[in-house]
């Protein structure tokens, strides 16, 4: 039986743009966002430009089994929003040990800003920082040793945060995952959310008065908007916590 790795995002946390590093590896069976599909069709929720794929399963326990049948013949690698699973992985103490769980954390400010822009209707638990937390904390009291990773980070230094998470994981440094190739085809039933990693050729990192442009744009938002404020309040002790014990590239 192989590896099965996940990595537990939350939305506008640079998630794609991480998977298609993965997924330019070239040594794992990769999906997008699988347990999408007992979230919104399966438990019949509404989403905004997504489109099933055809044969795809649409329970929890279906996606488990489907993943849990690829990695007997490959490594899997999956990224996925810790919402969709949690709090029904939370109990799933068999599957919570099968996985090899990874968490990849933004500012939060940031990632509202982000979120609002392609669906100012998302509630508050589509920040998602805290049901990574929740999901985090399960992992580490089963006695595992779950990895978070700042998107931040990522954009900063992406050869050396990926060889660190590869490293922490258990997978070889693989140079060529910077160099992106044509998108995957099982993206294009999101297509809408994920413009720019889908024509991008790599990783485009920050400019220095990035964030200062971002904050004053939240700052401007909120004024009219002001249960983001709220959203923002409520997610930022998680957020605070996983920075805590996110990986540092070149410091383990």
């Amino acid at each position: 039986m192989h590896k099965i790795i996940a990595l537990w995002a939350h939305p506008r946390s640079m998630s794609t743009a991480t998977e298609r590093i993965m997924r330019e590896r070239g040594d794992l069976t990769c999906f997008h966002e699988p347990f999408m599909h007992d979230y919104y069709v399966g438990q019949g929720r509404d989403f905004p430009g997504f489109e099933p794929l055809d044969g795809h399963p649409t329970t929890y326990d279906g996606i488990c089994t489907m993943l849990e049948q690829e990695a007997t013949r490959a490594p899997v690698f999956f990224k996925d929003m810790a919402y969709y699973v949690v709090p029904r992985m939370l109990d799933d103490t068999a599957r919570l040990a099968r996985i090899t769980h990874s968490f990849l954390i933004r500012s939060p400010m940031a990632s509202i800003l982000s979120y609002h822009k392609l669906d100012p209707g998302f509630d508050l638990e589509h920040v998602g920082l805290e049901a990574q937390w929740r999901l985090y904390e399960a992992v580490r009291e089963a006695g595992h040793s779950p990895v978070v990773v700042e998107a931040e980070m990522v954009r900063a230094d992406p050869s050396g945060t990926m060889r660190a998470y590869w490293s922490a994981v258990g997978l070889d440094y693989a140079e060529a995952a910077f160099d992106w190739q044509a998108p995957p085809k099982d993206w294009e039933h999101v297509s809408a959310w994920h413009e720019e990693a889908s024509t991008s050729s790599g990783i485009r990192t920050a400019d220095a008065e990035e964030m200062v442009r971002k904050q004053m744009e939240f700052d401007a938002l909120i004024e009219d908007e002001p249960h983001l404020r709220d959203y923002l309040e409520h997610h930022l002790p998680f957020y605070r916590k996983l920075t805590e014990v996110a990986l540092v590239p070149g410091g383990g």
